[in-house]
């Protein structure tokens, strides 16, 4: 089963807007790079909208 939420540092696994789930505040996230620091220990990220490529 996938992880729904990410802890700061893990991979991002797609591309997209990635939601602290504490603050609702909104990041913009590249696959493969880690995930921001967040401004209070514990909290995690949600990816809300991943990136639409055309192929």
């Amino acid at each position: 089963m996938k992880p729904t939420t990410f802890k700061p540092g893990q991979s991002v696994p797609k591309s997209g807007q990635a939601q602290n789930t504490r603050t609702r505040t909104e990041v913009t996230v590249t696959r493969g790079e880690p995930f921001p620091p967040t401004p209070k220990s514990g909290d995690k990220y949600r990816i809300v909208d991943v990136t639409k490529h055309k192929r």
